[in-house]
């Protein structure tokens, strides 16, 4: 039976908005309960009363789903495809409910029916999709973009169970898997008509043509079928409502009828269990050998849907593909998607038949990639064979690029040592493919994402391709959206904000600098603190619900919240705690600041010291939050599971953050706008975005430490001794002899062992360098909260001078110089 496809004139009449009032609202919610839900409200439970909500919000989006789709379609708009491994959207209701302007009525709504619709939402799961920072950015972005009117798809993994939920048992952090499709998603649509086969392995039959070229044909040994699933993104006042397209893995026969009835239950199986395989976690463990095919298979997977995707509907739309890089800007974010270079050679030569030339002229003119990391390890290679044997066409293709790379840079007097440095194969240390050389060579643009970090980019891991390629680097600073991250997580400050300058900061962010005439009034400063305590007695409650660990607002909130990672130096952070522990007990005249030192994080399954670093410091707390003499001054909380709900609780409580990585190798933070816009003070490193919120927010509203990037490098570079560092620091060598005693591991005291010969042996991160001057800049700290007027007077201004900072400036600047879009 052949299915037809009803068009629809792009000029159609468009059909009329639903209403918004809380009556019709009203109505509506308890349809949904009945006719979708199927409950009768004498009986509906909260779950309930969420799924009638959200069904009545998705209404409203989908008409502005629509339009947005038809306008795009009717003005041949070019698009914008973000392909990215990660979006850690959250929680989607009350974001939906706010850019529409829905939260009165639907509150009123609710209410009207005795239902309160804080504890509805509540219910609603986080969706595990993301990790930490990328995947926020992703989710940002998706948001911007929408909110400054650019046509947008993001493109990713619909994952079945994400990463995975933390639990911390006995201090150590379990991993269990993320239920949050247990339930269904509300939110999200299948297409069915929106299905690809993605193939790996086999081989490649070539043949010569008659006119002397060759035609390659890829006979693959497994396929299995990327299925769709659309989100809509909802941008500010519904201007723009955009698709994040998630890919489902599925076999292309789910079961084998002759196995099965042989009783061979498991081989029966077997084909599918293997493709649901690809879609089931977010980042599997890359230890093992089989780790490293599935990630590949992964990123293989959800790119060559995504370009299937795309080149179907541009040939479809515009019938040509000389046209695509003018109607199509493809985002690469990060090296995860880096093979989409060579597959989009793959589709445009191998099944479309254009020129070598011409393929790779469309190519680099249609894909940009954004570098999120200095760190060799996490600028992805993947050994040859591996690739070779699991994407056989595209090694060929890696090669012919490679070939024309480095003939273009013989030709230009490169030596052999810079053409090592070129080559997309790693010759050192076992073959391997560099995804990050792939993605640059592949790219007409090459973004950093903050000032230092794309500097550092052409000094450091491309400096001999920035050298053949001096004009293809580009800095676009991170950015958050203001509509979550302020607006929303924090509503008391905004109503501050608005009854202070109006109601036009709402729109146009930049009007918050008119906050600064406000930062001295006595007046405003109380009730900045009032919002300020009203927010952190809220993440009190929250912690003493979750780890039974009861602490004082009025004491100042130091939170560290992130990725758990070396670099990040959490483990400075909790030296130092300990620190002031032994002071605190040493030197109980002293007046010391009343601190709560809250930690977050998730470390990756097999990445052992970060994990270590966890344990530690939840041995910390156990040790410090009993001790009777602190006196309650001094509390430390590791908060398990992580995620975008508990940030948007956490972030507003915030008095400081921590943002104290090894400079030069975090590449931008977005956790630092987050804080200092929901008026934070940060004590931090000059690395990532960090230079540039002391540059915006003025040196005397941020306390710096520490050594800078070209300072790490020449210490590094000199001869770095952490041996003779330590015992000329008696505080820190204290800390460590505590450590090594097992003060914090009754009856093991050699479970820190490895991080303490670290820190004596190579400290790559400089954790011991460091040391003295981040205690310094805590006793900074320390004086600076001691005058509440002057706190607050700085806090103030943190936020009045972060809208620089918002994600839709920096949309813009994609917008503008990269992918030559009109923004609004």
């Amino acid at each position: 039976m052949v299915q037809t496809v009803t068009q629809i004139h792009p000029d159609a009449p468009k059909p009329a908005p639903r209403r918004t009032d809380a009556a019709t609202l009203r109505a509506e919610i308890l349809e949904k309960l009945a006719y979708t839900v199927g409950k009768d409200p004498l009986v509906a439970r909260d779950h309930d009363w969420l799924a009638a909500t959200i069904h009545a919000v998705r209404d409203r989006v989908i008409d502005h789903w629509m339009n947005s789709t038809r306008d795009a379609y009717a003005k041949s708009a070019k698009r914008v495809y973000y392909f990215s491994l990660e979006f850690l959207i959250g929680r989607l209701l009350r974001d939906a409910m706010s850019n529409l302007g829905l939260v009165e009525p639907v509150t009123q709504a609710l209410k009207s029916l005795n239902v309160d619709l804080d504890l509805v939402e509540a219910l609603e799961p986080d969706a595990a999709l993301g990790n930490g920072g990328l995947g926020r950015l992703a989710a940002c972005f998706m948001e911007s973009m929408a909110s400054v009117d650019i046509p947008a798809y993001g493109y990713g993994i619909r994952y079945q169970h994400g990463l995975f939920k933390q639990k911390i048992k006995d201090g150590q952090q379990i991993e269990l898997p993320e239920d949050w499709l247990a339930h269904g998603n509300p939110w999200e649509f299948e297409r069915r008509e929106a299905a690809y086969d993605i193939s790996f392995g086999g081989r490649v039959e070539t043949v010569e043509k008659d006119d002397n070229s060759f035609k390659h044909t890829w006979r693959p040994s497994e396929t299995v079928q990327a299925v769709a699933f659309d989100t809509p993104i909802a941008g500010w006042r519904g201007k723009r409502v955009n698709t994040l397209r998630l890919w489902s893995a599925q076999a292309l026969d789910p079961i084998r009828l002759d196995a099965f009835n042989r009783g061979d239950h498991v081989g029966a199986l077997a084909e599918q269990n293997r493709a649901e395989t690809i879609t089931q976690v977010l980042y599997p463990s890359d230890s093992t050998e089989a780790g490293q095919e599935l990630r590949l298979r992964q990123e293989y997977f959800f790119v060559s849907a995504s370009l299937q995707d795309l080149v179907r509907r541009h040939l479809k739309q515009f019938g040509a593909l000389e046209s695509l890089p003018d109607k199509v800007a493809i985002q690469l974010n990060d090296t995860h998607p880096a093979v989409a270079v060579a597959e989009l050679m793959r589709i445009l030569v191998d099944l479309n038949g254009l020129d070598w030339d011409a393929a790779w002229a469309l190519t680099t003119a249609s894909i940009s990639y954004t570098n999120h990391t200095l760190l060799p390890e996490a600028l992805e290679t993947w050994p040859l064979h591996l690739f070779e044997r699991l994407l056989p066409r595209h090694m060929q293709i890696i090669y012919a690029i490679n070939a024309k790379l480095l003939q273009e840079a013989r030709a230009r007097s490169a030596s052999d040592a810079q053409l090592a440095s070129l080559s997309l194969i790693d010759e050192h240390g076992g073959r391997r493919v560099r995804m990050g050389q792939l993605a640059f060579a592949g790219s007409h643009k090459v973004n950093g994402v903050s000032g230092l970090h794309t500097e550092l980019m052409k000094t450091t891991v491309f400096r001999d391709l920035n050298d053949l390629f001096p004009d293809r680097i580009t800095n676009k600073t991170n950015g958050i959206t203001p509509r979550r991250w302020l607006f929303q997580a924090n509503d008391g400050l905004t109503r501050l904000i608005t009854d202070a300058i109006g109601d036009k900061v709402l729109d146009d962010l930049d009007s918050l600098t008119e906050l600064n005439r406000f930062a001295g009034d006595a007046g405003f400063q109380q009730r900045f603190a009032e919002v300020k305590r009203a927010n952190k007695i809220r993440l009190a409650r929250e912690i003493q619900e979750r780890m039974g660990l009861k602490v004082d607002p009025s004491a100042m909130f130091d939170v560290q919240v992130k990725r758990i990672h070396e670099y990040k130096r959490q483990l400075l952070n909790i030296l130092e705690a300990i620190s002031v522990y032994n002071q605190i007990r040493s030197h109980p005249e002293k007046n010391w600041v009343p601190r709560v030192k809250i930690f977050g994080g998730k470390a990756a399954a097999s990445y052992w010291q970060a994990k270590l670093i966890i344990r530690l410091a939840n041995d910390v707390a156990r040790v410090v939050n009993a001790d009777p003499a602190v006196r309650g001054l001094l509390k430390v909380a590791f908060i398990p599971n992580y995620n975008v709900s508990l940030a948007e609780v956490i972030v507003p409580a915030a008095d400081l953050s921590e943002q104290i990585s090894t400079a030069g190798m975090e590449a931008s933070g977005t956790g630092n706008m987050k804080f200092a816009l929901n008026g934070a003070l940060t004590i931090g490193t000059l690395d990532g975005a960090n230079v540039e919120i002391r540059d915006h927010v003025g040196a005397d509203n941020i306390v710096i430490f520490g050594m800078t990037a070209e300072e790490v490098a020449q210490r590094r570079a000199q001869g770095y001794d952490p041996r003779s560092v330590i015992e000329a620091t008696p505080e820190l060598k204290d800390v460590l002899d505590m450590m090594r005693a097992g003060i914090f591991s009754p009856g093991e005291p050699d479970r820190y062992k490895g991080l303490i010969d670290v820190l004596y042996g190579s400290d790559w991160f400089l954790v011991a360098a460091d040391f003295a001057a981040y205690t310094k800049a805590q006793r900074q700290v320390d004086d600076l909260w001691s005058e509440p007027q002057r706190w607050h007077d700085k806090a103030i201004r943190n936020t009045a001078n972060m809208a620089w900072f918002s994600a839709d400036r920096t949309i813009r600047d994609y917008a503008r110089e990269i992918w030559t879009v009109p923004s609004m």
